[in-house]
């Protein structure tokens, strides 16, 4: 079944969230193309982690449809979103504290990916690698400090071969140079043609990497487009900066 919209890779109909009588998305409509990199910004409570985890799979849309390369996933959890290459990272990271950063990485390989052992033991490598983690492949997560803690994250989610990386706030916390260092990790993915959704409140990080940018507030999307036309549309002004005219 082709649920798609023109070939998008991602593609979200008519999305509702609630929880109890709580709204938290309210008829979302979006798609992306394959090796896009689009970003997502809008005011804490805007809805944005929670239409993240409906796209992976973490939670079920209240109503609505969403499909990946061409098929109707809606139903289906994120494990098997996961295995077809739909992966997200988490704004808080939750590694397997008492396994190594490798073991973290392996795990994602062999059974986020679906790799064999030998397969999976390379991916886990060459993501650690990717994500400047050698030097601590064998330290349990647990000791980790927050920017290995997130290269971690992130390391999880690339050994699990996305086509398509969910991002949620993966920036917070960093200094400017980590954060500098974090963009070039994330172009590097662009480079390989991994498509990013990326969440983020730091946004002139964000805006080195997105070519498309989605503001969103109170559940709904208020702007979506180029991303200096989007940070100068006066709802995107008034809902996230502050100050400008509703």
């Amino acid at each position: 079944m082709n649920a798609s919209p023109n070939g998008a890779i991602l593609s979200a109909a008519g999305i509702h969230k609630r929880f109890g009588a709580l709204v938290v998305l309210d008829d979302i409509d979006f798609a992306m193309r394959a090796e896009e990199a689009v970003g997502i910004v809008g005011p804490n409570g805007a809805g944005k982690t929670t239409l993240l985890s409906v796209l992976s799979g973490a939670y079920p849309p209240s109503a609505g449809i969403i499909a990946f390369k061409g098929d109707d996933v809606t139903a289906l959890p994120a494990t098997q979103r996961c295995r077809l290459g739909l992966v997200r990272t988490h704004q808080v990271p939750k590694p397997f504290g008492g396994m190594t950063a490798f073991e973290n990485a392996f795990v994602a390989a062999s059974h986020g990916a679906g790799l064999g052992r030998d397969e999976a033991y390379e991916e886990a490598l060459a993501s650690l690698k990717l994500c400047g983690m050698l030097g601590v492949a064998n330290r349990r997560a647990e000791t980790l400090g927050l920017l290995d803690r997130k290269r971690l994250e992130l390391a999880r989610a690339l050994a699990a071969k996305p086509t398509l990386l969910l991002l949620d706030e993966i920036g917070g916390g960093l200094t400017d140079g980590e954060a500098s260092e974090l963009v070039e990790t994330i172009r590097e993915l662009r480079r390989r043609k991994i498509g990013i959704v990326w969440i983020e409140h730091i946004v002139h990080v964000l805006l080195q990497v997105a070519e498309r940018l989605i503001c969103m507030d109170a559940g709904k999307i208020i702007a979506d487009g180029d991303p200096q036309a989007v940070m100068a549309d006066p709802h995107v002004i008034s809902a996230y900066l502050g100050g400008g005219p509703k």
